[in-house]
């Protein structure tokens, strides 16, 4: 029987362990002291071979060869391989005690599934738990060796009335060079599938249940063979075998007592009984002892499993399960706890202590909150999400398009101060939003486009930046759209305030223009607004006028546009369907001799004229052309003193076909 001490050492006490040293049943002094006083008797003749029987000359010759045994022995890994052997035998053991087969599940699954109170009734369950219990036997006969003392041979297990004499007939008859453990859960299903025939079992339901547990049975068996077949690695025994021998050899000679008077370092004292090698064979050569009793549990050590005992439990429990208990019930009667809601079984003395316990709440059932942190507060007062709100803008994107491709207010304030303001209102959009749209390539875009401006003359260097890059996506776009004469118009407003003072600008697919309305040169910025509005498409644009001028839109010494403009552009502003909501604010020009503009380099005009109209006469559908510019007759001083200050750069054709204008501010 397997050495039980779980309940001596149920509660840990001072000296819990001492009792189970002095055990001797599965103790390692049992499995030890032989090899012990070996090892023991060896170094004792050593120590007085050199002590008594060697002279001068040869104990100096032992003693360096002693030195030189103690050196090198501490190059052995002991622990390093010893660890791994016993790590993996122990997991390897408690593997296959779980894979020994019990027959508990198979006979509820019987004993509830296979109906009948009858004589054949009972001749079926019983049978079928005689069967699986035989297929147990016949599997530990082969792996245990306990087990096969018991049934030697097949007769004994037909004496023993696990097997009558036909059914050994019929086992023997079946030639197999394999184990034939298997052959009874075969005749298990057949006889299960009989009784399905039979209306014994109900249903496919229940016939499939007992067959899993039989599957479940059956691989226990099938691996209980394998992990005998399948062994630890003779080379990995090999291995800790003589690691450990060989330790111990070596220390034969190297923890030998020199003599004192040598003066060798490390032998000062002889104490003659090597005590601490002694110990130390004790843990390293019992580990080994360990490995050798659990590598193989189905063998008769004082660990082993008890094999025989399973099979006289399981045979017994099994019968009776499927045979004198079935269909006996107790009595059905009501519990005494019935109308009880909150019954408790009573304690005796020795476990009253138990009520005075308090119940388990939990971890925090017993925390204390100050009565002034308990109150609910507002959620308008909780600043949730402060940082994320304060450093994202969500018109961000069209404050970025706007300081990319709007005209600059420089050309109205001077150059140097308005570059540095919105080269101050680019940085700080940039560091305001984790991902701004506007990138370094837009800031060497504008560079570009300022740079082109002030190549060509003229007041302020700005025209560039205002019409360098959207001036030809506008005019590429208008050739684009003369052959389609229906065209999608989106109208898109933008308002930047400066301290108060807006800053708009309206594009739209059938012209783009844009306002700059500013009170003052201001050293530091105000709030900044954007907004868009997209607009449904217009009806059909009217038919060309083939009347109109060629000249443009304004003629010399006069500043109102052409009536064909006027009716364009409030044709557009009457279709377009805004949908942005009202505090976005779109205002258009109202005033028409204020859409003045600063020419960098006037065409066909000479820099004393200071302000003009850049038009766009005529285009078709080939190509695009640049039309003659009119001057206007109020100079950059008179445009200064107005307010608010504008201007307004338009680029289109008046007599196109059916292709809108457009227009770029």
């Amino acid at each position: 029987m397997t050495v039980t001490y779980t309940a001596r050492v149920a509660n840990a006490r001072f000296c819990g362990f001492s009792k189970l040293l002095l055990a001797w049943k599965g103790s390692i002094y049992k499995v030890l002291y032989k090899e012990f006083l070996a090892f023991f008797a060896m170094y004792t003749a050593i120590s007085i071979t050199y002590r008594f029987f060697l002279r001068e000359d040869q104990k100096r010759s032992f003693e360096k060869l002693s030195i030189y045994c103690n050196h090198y022995a501490s190059l052995i890994p002991m622990s390093f391989v010893l660890g791994f052997y016993v790590t993996l035998i122990v997991n390897r053991w408690w593997s296959q005690y779980r894979s020994i087969p019990l027959p508990d599940r198979i006979m509820c699954a019987l004993s509830g599934g296979l109906q009948g109170g009858d004589e054949r009734g009972r001749l079926l369950r019983r049978t079928l738990m005689r069967y699986a219990s035989l297929a147990g036997l016949l599997i530990l006969r082969s792996v245990s060796t306990a087990v096969f003392k018991r049934f030697p041979t097949v007769d004994h297990v037909v004496e023993a009335g696990f097997m009558t004499r036909d059914e050994r007939k019929k086992f023997e008859s079946l030639q197999s060079p394999y184990n034939k453990y298997w052959i009874p859960c075969v005749w298990f299903t057949n006889l299960v599938a009989v009784a399905r025939c039979e209306g014994r079992i109900k249903d496919d339901c229940t016939l499939k249940l007992i067959l899993e547990e039989l599957n479940n049975f059956r691989g226990q068996c099938s691996l209980l063979f394998h992990y005998d077949m399948v062994s630890v690695p003779l080379v990995y025994t090999q291995v800790v075998t003589l690691a450990v021998y060989s330790f111990f050899f070596v220390c034969l000679i190297g923890r030998q007592f020199l003599d004192p008077a040598q003066g060798y370092p490390g032998h000062d004292l002889d104490l003659y009984v090597p005590i601490f090698t002694l110990l130390q064979f004790f843990f390293y050569a019992g580990w080994l002892k360990v490995a050798e009793e659990l590598i193989n549990p189905f063998g008769e050590d004082d660990d082993d499993f008890e094999t025989n005992w399973l099979i006289d439990r399981n045979f017994q429990v099994s019968m009776m399960a499927v045979d004198e208990m079935f269909g006996d019930l107790p009595l059905l009667e009501r519990d005494r706890y019935w109308n009880d809601s909150n019954p408790r079984p009573p304690y005796t003395a020795a476990t009253l202590f138990v009520l005075r316990k308090p119940s388990f709440q939990g971890s925090t059932f017993d925390m204390t909150i100050p009565k002034e942190e308990m109150h609910f507060q507002p959620l308008e007062e909780i600043a949730e999400n402060l940082e994320e709100h304060r450093g994202r803008n969500p018109n961000l994107p069209l404050i970025n398009r706007l300081l990319s491709a709007a005209p600059s207010p420089s050309a109205l304030m001077g150059g140097a101060l308005m570059r540095r303001t919105s080269a101050q209102l680019q940085r700080l959009t940039r560091y305001a939003s984790p991902a701004p749209s506007y990138s370094d390539d837009d800031e060497d875009d504008d560079a570009d486009n300022q740079e082109v401006g002030g190549d060509r003359g003229g007041v302020g260097g700005s025209l560039g930046s205002g019409l360098g890059q959207d001036t030809r996506s506008a005019l590429s776009s208008y050739k684009g759209a003369a052959s389609s004469p229906n065209v999608a118009v989106a109208t898109t407003t933008t308002t930047v305030r400066f301290n108060g003072e807006a800053v708009g600008g309206e594009r739209g697919g059938g012209g783009e223009q844009e306002e700059v309305e500013e009170e003052g040169a201001k050293s530091q910025m105000g709030s900044v607004a954007t907004e868009t509005r997209t607009s449904a498409p217009p009806p059909l644009l009217p038919p060309p006028v083939r009347q109109a001028t060629s000249r443009g839109f304004c003629r010399p010494g006069n500043n109102a546009p052409s009536a064909i403009y006027k009716s364009r552009l409030s044709s557009a502003m009457a279709n377009a369907n805004r949908s942005t909501p009202d505090f976005l604010s779109f205002q258009p020009i109202s005033d028409e001799a204020k859409v003045l503009t600063p020419v960098s380099k006037p065409i066909g005009c000479n820099k004393a004229t200071g302000m003009s109209l850049l038009t766009v006469p005529s285009l078709d559908t080939a190509a695009v052309s640049v039309g003659d510019v009119t001057t206007a007759t109020q100079s950059w001083a008179t445009v200064a003193e107005q307010e608010p200050r504008s201007r307004s750069v338009s680029v289109g054709s008046s007599d196109v076909g059916a292709s809108p204008s457009k227009t770029i501010g």
